[in-house]
């Protein structure tokens, strides 16, 4: 049985010559799971076409989300604004929520564009609206650890093992109006939105913080874990329609 494929979307192009890059604790972490990773580059035309390729999909962190797509304002503090990567990872993002049988993790990033499909809006900077008495994310951009609690009804709560996690954060903007379609599970002790669930995908979770950073940490592992489990299914799922479809065929 072949591993899981699991498509990662790129950060925006960038550098002398320009590239698609992603960091490598996404692809660390799917290969010490048991998942082939593949890269998603940002600008992919027809994105639902890349779903038929893979069984999960990772919705990777990265540069600020161009306010114009929630209403939001510019702020001085954006950075890598991009509006090839938004348009393409909006698209992405629809198509896999209409595939029920995907899986998806979205981090950091990847949950705010989550959050701005399903109808949210984000804080554009998160120090503004919260102080910094937590710190999502050290000067210079450097990421920082603090403690989330974890509702522990939610799906995250169960994978994790408890209702509470210390994480690695990276982050300056934040969940403003949660998506109608999505369902707070995680918060920051100064109540900045840490993780969320959709209510009718049956495996779509987003996380504000970077599992990647720290996967041999037995929660963070866990969480890939549980990811890779699910797109292991989707995988044998289209196993088995293969084999009908060519048994029909015959």
């Amino acid at each position: 049985m072949r591993h899981p494929v699991i498509g990662i979307t790129s950060y925006a192009r960038n550098g002398t010559p320009p590239t698609f890059a992603a960091p490598c604790g996404y692809v660390d972490a799917m290969r010490a799971v048991g998942a082939t990773p593949v890269i998603f580059p940002a600008g992919e035309v027809h994105a639902e076409h890349l779903l038929d390729l893979v069984d999960g999909v990772i919705l990777a962190g990265g540069g600020d989300i161009a306010p114009s797509r929630y209403g939001g304002r510019r702020h001085e503090t954006m950075y890598q604004v991009c509006e090839e990567r938004d348009e393409f990872e909006f698209n992405l993002t629809r198509a896999a929520l209409a595939r029920p049988y995907l899986p998806m993790l979205c981090i950091c990033r990847g949950l705010q564009v989550l959050n701005v499909v399903c109808g949210g809006t984000l804080h554009e900077h998160v120090p503004d609206q919260f102080g910094e008495h937590v710190p999502h994310r050290l000067p210079q951009r450097l990421p920082s650890r603090h403690d989330a609690r974890i509702d522990p009804d939610s799906r995250l709560s169960r994978i994790l093992g408890g209702t509470h996690v210390q994480v690695c954060s990276w982050h300056h903007q934040a969940i403003d109006r949660l998506g109608g379609e999505l369902h707070p599970v995680a918060w920051a002790t100064d109540g900045v939105i840490e993780a969320a669930e959709h209510v009718e995908h049956p495996w779509c979770i987003g996380v504000q913080w970077h599992p990647e950073l720290e996967f041999e940490a037995a929660p963070q592992r866990r969480l890939f874990e549980a990811f890779v489990g699910a797109a292991g299914h989707s995988s044998r799922r289209g196993d088995a329609e293969t084999r009908r479809r060519g048994a029909q065929t015959r």
